[in-house]
């Protein structure tokens, strides 16, 4: 090929690229680029444009919201040794609005609700959501973003943190004691009310909201659509399992929903902590703790420290995955510290509860099946969001001689 022909086809290949990616401006440089006839005139023209396009190159996202989502998949370095298996686990404290796998979750809500018209952005329009916390901060910075207020009714046993956070987030924050879901001053019933009271006052502008994470669908399709693709490609399709605990039940549905879709034969394993009835749920079927009788449902059978996972009933968002889990792995507090405390000592990992006893029951399941399989699991938030309970009472790392071992941890 002819020094005019190499250079007039890269040429119209640049044209192709600018057509796609340039301003209006931009387009017709290109296009008189193809009209010059002497050689090195178009050489030097040509050199122009390819330095203008990678200039043009990068990778911007849209506002707050563009950083939610494609966290990355890492290898969890010393449960992998220990196990001889691929432990991997989605960092979703990376999430970049509030920092743990319910941004996705917040998104979902706040852009269905826009689609149907329940929320005008600066029209004084009011989310609100009963949480014990990581979606009430994920609501409350994507609200900021948004034009939207929000307001967050939570127990006042989680860390105290949380609530500092979302009031310094600008949220409205009310601490309400810890109360069956029966009761309607529990945490829930009570945004919902609070939402309605707004709609129907002449006094405050725009409506109220209610979020509804734990039955509203926009929960579970956030991680059919984001986090279960994700996964599946950051794994090359080649998993034999994931382990997830589950408060509203829309991560471990929405996972097993899209990997199970993919790979038939993937185990979808619950991680439950102290108190919790799904371990039982799944393993037998019925919706009991061995610390009370079914229909007597209080908050917590037991005094547990772990936050964010555990439940004592069957949630939409858990019911339309509910069929797809096939294990159940009990963890409980002492556990959960433990392993909390390893991940720092040895991978220089520090997450909260939910994710610690995600970890443990990864680990479990990994000396069960055996060396040479690969397991999935999810980090959810930082530790700096548990340090007035979860990590109060953990020793300072550093070290020590007689620290845990891996195997006390899962005897324990």
């Amino acid at each position: 090929m002819s020094d005019h022909s190499r250079y007039y086809v890269l040429g119209a290949f640049l044209l192709g690229v600018a057509l796609t990616t340039l301003l209006k401006r931009q387009q017709k440089l290109v296009s008189d680029l193809l009209k010059i006839e002497d050689l090195d005139t178009f050489k030097k023209r040509l050199v122009d444009i390819d330095s203008s396009l990678v200039k043009r190159a990068g990778n911007i996202k849209e506002g707050v919201e563009g950083c939610i989502g494609d966290t990355p998949l890492i290898r969890i370095k010393s449960l992998s040794e220990y196990t001889g298996c691929d432990i991997l686990a989605k960092a979703e404290f990376l999430n970049g609005a509030g920092n743990s796998p319910k941004d996705r979750v917040a998104l979902s809500i706040i852009e269905m609700a826009e689609e149907r018209g329940l929320l005008i952005p600066h029209s004084g329009d009011t989310i609100y959501e009963g949480t014990v916390g990581s979606t009430g901060i994920s609501l409350a910075v994507i609200c900021r973003a948004r034009g939207y207020k929000a307001h967050i009714c939570m127990p006042n046993d989680v860390a105290i943190e949380k609530s500092d956070l979302l009031l310094k987030l600008g949220a409205e924050v009310e601490r309400v004691r810890p109360a069956p879901i029966v009761d309607q001053n529990q945490f829930v019933n009570l945004a919902r009310t609070r939402a309605a009271e707004h709609t129907a006052s002449s006094d405050k502008p725009g409506r109220g909201l209610f979020a509804d994470q734990f039955e509203t669908e926009a929960n579970w399709r956030a991680h059919l659509k984001g986090t279960g693709p994700e996964i599946y490609e950051q794994t090359g399709g080649s998993l034999d399992a994931f382990v997830s605990g589950a408060g509203t039940g829309g991560t471990i549905s929405g996972v097993a929903l899209f990997l199970k879709s993919k790979l038939p034969d993937i185990k979808i394993v619950l991680a439950d902590p102290p108190g919790s009835g799904l371990f039982n749920r799944i393993k037998y079927g019925v919706m009991f703790d061995p610390k009370e009788r079914e229909g007597t449902r209080r908050r917590h059978q037991v005094d547990t420290i772990i936050e964010g996972i555990g439940i004592n009933r069957v949630t939409h968002n858990f019911d339309v995955g509910r069929e797809l889990i096939d294990d159940a792995i009990r963890v409980n507090d002492d556990q959960a510290i433990s392993m909390a405390r390893w991940l720092v000592e040895h991978d220089g990992i520090f997450v909260g509860s939910s994710s610690a006893v995600n970890c443990v029951a990864a680990t479990k399941l990994a000396k069960t099946l055996g060396p040479g399989h690969r397991i999935v699991t999810i980090l959810c938030d930082s530790g700096a969001r548990h340090l007035s309970k979860f990590w109060k009472s953990t020793e300072p790392v550093g070290g020590a001689e007689n620290d845990v071992s891996l195997h006390a941890i899962l005897d324990a």
